[in-house]
Protein backbone atom coordinates (compact mmCIF):
# COMPACT_ATOMS: atom_id res chain seq x y z
CA UNK A 1 0.00 0.00 0.00
CA UNK A 2 1.52 3.41 -0.92
CA UNK A 3 2.80 5.62 1.87
CA UNK A 4 0.55 8.43 3.08
CA UNK A 5 0.73 11.56 0.91
CA UNK A 6 2.28 9.81 -2.08
CA UNK A 7 -0.72 7.96 -3.49
CA UNK A 8 -1.32 8.77 -7.14
CA UNK A 9 1.55 11.25 -7.25
CA UNK A 10 3.50 11.35 -10.52
CA UNK A 11 7.14 12.31 -10.24
CA UNK A 12 8.08 15.24 -12.45
CA UNK A 13 10.77 14.33 -14.99
CA UNK A 14 14.23 15.59 -14.17
CA UNK A 15 17.49 16.09 -16.06
CA UNK A 16 20.71 14.19 -15.26
CA UNK A 17 21.78 16.83 -12.71
CA UNK A 18 18.46 16.65 -10.87
CA UNK A 19 16.92 19.84 -12.24
CA UNK A 20 13.30 19.81 -13.46
CA UNK A 21 13.09 18.96 -17.13
CA UNK A 22 11.53 21.62 -19.42
CA UNK A 23 7.83 21.19 -19.88
CA UNK A 24 5.68 21.62 -22.96
CA UNK A 25 5.79 25.42 -22.69
CA UNK A 26 9.58 25.39 -22.86
CA UNK A 27 9.53 23.07 -25.83
CA UNK A 28 7.24 25.25 -27.92
CA UNK A 29 8.76 28.60 -26.97
CA UNK A 30 11.70 28.38 -29.38
CA UNK A 31 9.60 27.50 -32.47
CA UNK A 32 7.13 30.25 -31.55
CA UNK A 33 9.94 32.78 -31.22
CA UNK A 34 11.41 31.65 -34.52
CA UNK A 35 8.07 32.13 -36.27
CA UNK A 36 7.73 35.58 -34.74
CA UNK A 37 11.17 36.60 -36.01
CA UNK A 38 10.37 35.23 -39.46
CA UNK A 39 7.14 37.25 -39.57
CA UNK A 40 8.95 40.38 -38.38
CA UNK A 41 11.68 39.90 -40.98
CA UNK A 42 9.14 39.39 -43.75
CA UNK A 43 7.20 42.51 -42.76
CA UNK A 44 10.43 44.55 -42.72
CA UNK A 45 11.46 43.11 -46.08
CA UNK A 46 8.08 43.98 -47.60
CA UNK A 47 8.30 47.51 -46.22
CA UNK A 48 11.82 47.82 -47.62
CA UNK A 49 10.59 46.84 -51.07
CA UNK A 50 7.86 49.49 -50.89
CA UNK A 51 10.38 52.11 -49.75
CA UNK A 52 12.73 51.19 -52.60
CA UNK A 53 9.94 51.47 -55.16
CA UNK A 54 8.94 54.85 -53.76
CA UNK A 55 12.55 56.03 -53.82
CA UNK A 56 12.69 55.18 -57.51
CA UNK A 57 9.67 57.40 -58.12
CA UNK A 58 10.73 60.16 -55.72
CA UNK A 59 12.29 63.29 -57.31
CA UNK A 60 14.71 63.44 -54.34
CA UNK A 61 15.31 59.74 -53.52
CA UNK A 62 17.96 60.55 -50.93
CA UNK A 63 15.11 61.23 -48.50
CA UNK A 64 14.28 57.53 -48.42
CA UNK A 65 17.83 56.18 -48.44
CA UNK A 66 18.08 55.91 -44.66
CA UNK A 67 14.60 54.39 -44.44
CA UNK A 68 15.55 51.64 -46.89
CA UNK A 69 18.75 50.87 -44.98
CA UNK A 70 16.99 50.76 -41.60
CA UNK A 71 14.37 48.35 -42.95
CA UNK A 72 17.13 46.28 -44.55
CA UNK A 73 18.90 46.04 -41.19
CA UNK A 74 15.69 45.18 -39.34
CA UNK A 75 14.89 42.37 -41.78
CA UNK A 76 18.45 41.03 -41.60
CA UNK A 77 18.55 40.94 -37.79
CA UNK A 78 15.09 39.34 -37.56
CA UNK A 79 15.92 36.63 -40.10
CA UNK A 80 19.29 35.99 -38.43
CA UNK A 81 17.55 35.72 -35.05
CA UNK A 82 15.17 33.12 -36.49
CA UNK A 83 18.11 31.03 -37.67
CA UNK A 84 20.68 31.60 -34.91
CA UNK A 85 18.86 33.09 -31.83
CA UNK A 86 18.45 36.79 -31.14
CA UNK A 87 21.56 37.27 -28.94
CA UNK A 88 23.84 35.90 -31.64
CA UNK A 89 22.05 37.83 -34.39
CA UNK A 90 22.35 41.12 -32.52
CA UNK A 91 26.00 40.43 -31.65
CA UNK A 92 26.87 39.60 -35.27
CA UNK A 93 25.06 42.68 -36.55
CA UNK A 94 26.65 44.97 -33.95
CA UNK A 95 30.12 43.57 -34.58
CA UNK A 96 29.75 44.11 -38.31
CA UNK A 97 28.51 47.67 -37.78
CA UNK A 98 31.59 48.39 -35.67
CA UNK A 99 33.97 46.92 -38.28
CA UNK A 100 32.25 48.82 -41.09
CA UNK A 101 32.29 52.06 -39.13
CA UNK A 102 35.99 51.64 -38.24
CA UNK A 103 36.88 51.01 -41.89
CA UNK A 104 34.98 54.13 -42.98
CA UNK A 105 36.46 56.24 -40.15
CA UNK A 106 39.98 55.24 -41.13
CA UNK A 107 39.15 55.53 -44.83
CA UNK A 108 38.07 59.17 -44.85
CA UNK A 109 41.19 60.14 -42.88
CA UNK A 110 43.88 58.08 -44.58
CA UNK A 111 42.51 56.86 -47.91
CA UNK A 112 43.05 53.27 -46.75
CA UNK A 113 41.65 50.77 -47.63
CA UNK A 114 39.21 52.18 -50.23
CA UNK A 115 41.02 55.16 -51.68
CA UNK A 116 40.62 58.86 -50.99
CA UNK A 117 36.99 59.96 -50.69
CA UNK A 118 34.71 62.15 -48.60
CA UNK A 119 31.10 62.28 -47.49
CA UNK A 120 29.11 65.32 -48.61
CA UNK A 121 27.01 65.79 -45.48
CA UNK A 122 23.68 64.73 -47.00
CA UNK A 123 23.52 61.58 -44.89
CA UNK A 124 23.00 62.26 -41.21
CA UNK A 125 23.54 61.86 -38.37
CA UNK A 126 27.31 61.56 -38.62
CA UNK A 127 29.69 60.25 -35.99
CA UNK A 128 33.30 61.28 -36.47
CA UNK A 129 32.55 62.28 -40.05
CA UNK A 130 30.98 58.92 -40.94
CA UNK A 131 27.21 58.71 -41.52
CA UNK A 132 25.76 56.25 -39.02
CA UNK A 133 23.48 54.78 -41.67
CA UNK A 134 26.54 53.67 -43.68
CA UNK A 135 27.72 51.50 -40.79
CA UNK A 136 24.19 50.12 -40.41
CA UNK A 137 24.22 49.14 -44.09
CA UNK A 138 27.43 47.16 -43.53
CA UNK A 139 25.66 45.25 -40.77
CA UNK A 140 22.52 44.40 -42.70
CA UNK A 141 24.15 43.28 -45.92
CA UNK A 142 26.96 41.60 -44.02
CA UNK A 143 24.46 39.19 -42.45
CA UNK A 144 22.73 38.59 -45.79
CA UNK A 145 26.03 37.93 -47.57
CA UNK A 146 27.14 35.51 -44.86
CA UNK A 147 23.90 33.55 -45.29
CA UNK A 148 24.52 33.31 -49.03
CA UNK A 149 28.07 32.11 -48.39
CA UNK A 150 26.84 29.53 -45.85
CA UNK A 151 24.44 28.14 -48.45
CA UNK A 152 27.06 28.01 -51.20
CA UNK A 153 30.25 26.96 -49.37
CA UNK A 154 30.96 24.42 -46.64
CA UNK A 155 34.48 25.06 -45.35
CA UNK A 156 35.34 28.03 -43.13
CA UNK A 157 37.85 29.56 -45.55
CA UNK A 158 35.65 29.12 -48.61
CA UNK A 159 32.71 30.57 -46.68
CA UNK A 160 34.72 33.68 -45.84
CA UNK A 161 35.85 34.09 -49.45
CA UNK A 162 32.38 33.60 -50.94
CA UNK A 163 30.85 35.92 -48.34
CA UNK A 164 33.41 38.62 -49.10
CA UNK A 165 32.64 38.30 -52.81
CA UNK A 166 28.90 38.48 -52.12
CA UNK A 167 29.22 41.63 -50.03
CA UNK A 168 31.62 43.31 -52.47
CA UNK A 169 29.29 42.46 -55.36
CA UNK A 170 26.65 44.64 -53.73
CA UNK A 171 29.00 47.61 -54.00
CA UNK A 172 28.91 47.28 -57.79
CA UNK A 173 25.45 48.80 -57.36
CA UNK A 174 25.94 50.83 -54.22
CA UNK A 175 28.82 53.11 -55.15
CA UNK A 176 27.49 54.21 -58.56
CA UNK A 177 24.06 54.87 -57.04
CA UNK A 178 25.40 56.88 -54.10
CA UNK A 179 27.64 58.93 -56.38
CA UNK A 180 24.58 59.73 -58.51
CA UNK A 181 22.80 60.94 -55.38
CA UNK A 182 25.78 63.05 -54.34
CA UNK A 183 26.24 61.26 -51.02
CA UNK A 184 30.00 60.86 -51.36
CA UNK A 185 32.71 61.78 -53.84
CA UNK A 186 36.08 60.35 -54.86
CA UNK A 187 39.19 62.51 -54.98
CA UNK A 188 40.29 60.73 -58.15
CA UNK A 189 37.40 59.15 -60.07
CA UNK A 190 38.03 55.64 -61.35
CA UNK A 191 37.09 53.61 -64.41
CA UNK A 192 33.86 52.07 -63.10
CA UNK A 193 31.31 54.89 -63.19
CA UNK A 194 33.77 57.09 -61.34
CA UNK A 195 34.66 54.41 -58.76
CA UNK A 196 38.38 53.55 -58.46
CA UNK A 197 39.58 49.95 -58.47
CA UNK A 198 41.09 50.50 -55.02
CA UNK A 199 37.56 50.80 -53.63
CA UNK A 200 36.72 47.22 -54.55
CA UNK A 201 40.03 45.96 -53.19
CA UNK A 202 39.20 47.72 -49.93
CA UNK A 203 35.72 46.23 -49.89
CA UNK A 204 37.14 42.74 -50.32
CA UNK A 205 39.57 43.29 -47.45
CA UNK A 206 36.95 44.65 -45.05
CA UNK A 207 34.43 42.03 -46.16
CA UNK A 208 36.88 39.24 -45.32
CA UNK A 209 37.14 40.64 -41.80
CA UNK A 210 33.36 40.94 -41.57
CA UNK A 211 32.78 37.34 -42.70
CA UNK A 212 35.40 36.01 -40.28
CA UNK A 213 33.78 37.92 -37.42
CA UNK A 214 30.25 36.79 -38.23
CA UNK A 215 31.49 33.21 -38.53
CA UNK A 216 32.92 33.41 -35.01
CA UNK A 217 29.59 34.59 -33.61
CA UNK A 218 27.15 32.50 -35.65
CA UNK A 219 28.89 29.26 -34.77
CA UNK A 220 26.50 26.96 -36.63
CA UNK A 221 26.51 28.10 -40.28
CA UNK A 222 24.60 24.95 -41.19
CA UNK A 223 21.40 26.50 -39.81
CA UNK A 224 19.30 27.42 -42.82
CA UNK A 225 18.60 31.13 -43.18
CA UNK A 226 16.39 31.38 -46.29
CA UNK A 227 15.07 34.75 -45.18
CA UNK A 228 18.54 36.28 -45.41
CA UNK A 229 19.13 34.67 -48.80
CA UNK A 230 15.78 36.09 -49.92
CA UNK A 231 16.86 39.52 -48.67
CA UNK A 232 20.07 39.32 -50.69
CA UNK A 233 18.11 38.15 -53.74
CA UNK A 234 15.60 40.99 -53.45
CA UNK A 235 18.42 43.53 -53.30
CA UNK A 236 20.00 42.01 -56.40
CA UNK A 237 16.74 42.02 -58.38
CA UNK A 238 15.62 45.50 -57.39
CA UNK A 239 18.99 47.12 -58.00
CA UNK A 240 19.24 45.42 -61.40
CA UNK A 241 15.77 46.63 -62.42
CA UNK A 242 16.51 50.08 -61.05
CA UNK A 243 19.67 50.61 -63.07
CA UNK A 244 18.23 48.91 -66.15
CA UNK A 245 14.90 50.72 -66.38
CA UNK A 246 13.96 53.00 -63.47
CA UNK A 247 16.84 55.38 -62.76
CA UNK A 248 17.32 58.39 -65.00
CA UNK A 249 19.29 57.84 -67.09
CA UNK A 250 19.37 54.03 -67.06
CA UNK A 251 22.79 52.41 -66.76
CA UNK A 252 23.02 49.02 -68.52
CA UNK A 253 26.67 48.57 -67.49
CA UNK A 254 25.96 48.73 -63.76
CA UNK A 255 22.78 46.69 -64.15
CA UNK A 256 24.71 43.97 -65.96
CA UNK A 257 27.78 43.95 -63.72
CA UNK A 258 25.95 44.05 -60.41
CA UNK A 259 23.12 41.81 -61.57
CA UNK A 260 25.49 39.17 -62.90
CA UNK A 261 27.63 39.05 -59.75
CA UNK A 262 24.89 39.23 -57.11
CA UNK A 263 22.48 37.18 -59.21
CA UNK A 264 24.97 34.35 -59.71
CA UNK A 265 25.69 34.07 -56.00
CA UNK A 266 21.98 34.21 -55.13
CA UNK A 267 21.24 31.51 -57.72
CA UNK A 268 23.98 29.25 -56.33
CA UNK A 269 22.61 29.71 -52.81
CA UNK A 270 19.06 28.78 -53.83
CA UNK A 271 20.24 25.86 -55.97
CA UNK A 272 22.18 24.39 -53.05
CA UNK A 273 19.09 24.77 -50.85
CA UNK A 274 16.80 23.17 -53.43
CA UNK A 275 19.10 20.21 -54.07
CA UNK A 276 20.16 19.53 -50.47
Amino acid sequence: MPESGTAGRVRAPRTADGAPAPGPVGRVRAPAARRAFLVAGTVALGAMIVAQVLSGLEPAPVRLTSVVVLLLAAAAVAYAAAAHTSPRAVAAFAGTVVVGYAAEWVGIRTGFPFGEYRYTGLLWPELGGVPVIVAVAWGGMGLASYAVASAVARGTTSRIVVGALALTSWDLFLDPQMIRLGLWAWAEPGPYRGVPVSNFAGWLLVSVLVMALIGKILTNPGHAAPGLVALYTVMAVMETIGFAAVFTPPDPLVATAGGACMGTLAFLAWRRRWTS
